[in-house]
């Protein structure tokens, strides 16, 4: 397994991935009508193996399991009796994969039986009425599943430093979207659904809470190359507009989600950084504006052979860190707010806007920092400056917004819309 990023042309390989999609929807719609259900269609999803994708084990029979190897092309089956069928990824049609698809459920003791209507794809024809001949690129498919590899890697790590209710990384069929999504813990109201071709109470349950979801596309849904997206439901006020990372990051009008095209990452000096800073900072944007409780929801990121410490010891952690000051270079128009812990550095970066008035632009606290409260203390730190300068402060930066929200006592230096 290489670790390597590659280049991916969604147009170049536009009819073997339209294949794969459905052929991934046959299998998890298998899966779907033999697996209970179990919150936000988590119970139908695949996930990233070293050789491919995997559906884990499906309660049907003795218990099956179906496998997309994308090193030896093929779909292989094993059951809880210890046999294993497989057949050929190849050119054919939708209808005998199926018909393939099928026999092999049968072969291994189960019953073949799911929904024959492919879902979330413009003008569906029944899987086993789709006759039309479709290509598959063996190249193309390793090279996507070795950006799978990759992005599960980094979306994997990113789900380390949350400590509330999280979803598996997983790809979900319907969209062929690689996902991974942080909740709130907080209801949401009710989606209106209308999603094409999925029925709306499957839509409706699925942001029944609220969320913040990243992902990935190899292409398709709207856009024609491959990209990550971020969105929240329900989208704070502001959430469009807030800033997020890297630079080739976008509001997508169309899409109402935040865009980063892979080349992007792929291209990048540090690819597994560009991308976490792009799941980090729109995630950060959809707490802040959100007012989700990061302080509770948050932590460290994981690393191997360390125990997350108690969050009481992360109290004391915090209240040690009041001891370390936090510093402040000013600038004749910009300035920042910084503070060096353990020898990690967080900063709150700021604008002048005439000798009065300062906007608080970016707020930036690492990893290891989180749930330490270093990020509110570089805010109260500018409060006090404010206070004592008699300036007034714009909190343009979602975090800082944020802090300002829990702090009715910190209004006084907020800038006055009279």
């Amino acid at each position: 397994m290489t670790t390597k990023w590659p280049q991916l042309d969604y147009l170049g390989w536009r009819e073997t991935c339209t294949a794969l999609h459905l052929y991934l929807q046959i299998v998890g719609k298998y899966r779907l009508a033999h697996t209970p259900w179990l919150n936000h269609s988590w119970n139908a999803t695949f996930y990233v193996t070293p050789t491919g994708l995997t559906s884990s084990p499906i309660p049907d029979g003795p218990g099956i399991e179906i496998r997309f190897d994308f090193r030896e092309h093929m779909v292989v089956g094993s059951c809880g009796n210890g046999r294993t069928a497989m057949f050929a990824l190849e050119p054919t049609t939708v209808a005998a994969f199926r018909a393939n698809f099928v026999q092999l459920i049968t072969d291994l003791g189960g019953a073949p039986t799911f929904n024959d209507t492919p879902n979330e794809v413009p003008n569906p024809v029944p899987f086993s009425e789709d006759h039309r001949d479709r290509p598959y690129d063996r190249d193309a498919v390793q090279r996507y599943h070795q950006a799978l590899v990759a992005i599960d890697r980094v979306m994997g790590r990113f789900r380390t430093s949350f400590l509330g209710k999280s979803s598996p990384v997983h790809l979900f069929w319907g969209a062929l979207d690689l996902a991974v999504t942080r909740f709130s813990g907080r209801r949401a109201p009710l989606h209106p659904a209308g999603i094409p071709s999925l029925p709306d109470d499957v839509a409706q349950e699925a942001y029944d809470r609220e969320v913040s979801s990243a992902g990935f596309w190899p292409g398709g849904n709207g856009i024609d190359y491959p990209a990550f997206y971020a969105y929240a439901y329900p989208a704070p006020g502001g959430y469009r507009a807030a800033s997020v990372r890297p630079d080739a990051a976008f509001w997508h009008e169309d899409l109402s989600e935040f865009m980063l095209p892979y080349d992007a990452v792929q291209s990048a000096a540090d690819p597994d950084e560009t991308l976490m800073a792009f799941l980090v900072s729109t995630y950060e944007a959809a707490a802040d504006l959100g007012d989700w409780d990061r302080d509770l929801l948050e932590c460290a990121q994981g690393q191997p052979r360390q125990v997350r410490p108690h969050s009481a010891l992360q109290e004391k952690d915090a209240a040690s860190a009041i001891d370390v000051p936090v510093e402040r270079e000013d600038g004749a128009s910009k300035g920042r707010y910084h503070v060096v812990i353990d020898g990690n550095a967080a900063e709150m970066t700021y604008s002048r806007a005439g000798d009065g008035l300062i906007i608080i632009d970016h707020t930036e606290v690492p990893a290891a920092l989180r749930g330490r409260k270093v990020g509110e203390r570089l805010v109260r730190q500018a409060v006090e400056d404010a206070r004592r300068d008699k300036v007034a402060i714009v909190p343009l930066c979602p975090f800082a917004k944020a802090q300002f929200s829990r702090h009715p006592d910190w209004h006084d230096v907020l800038q006055s819309n009279d």
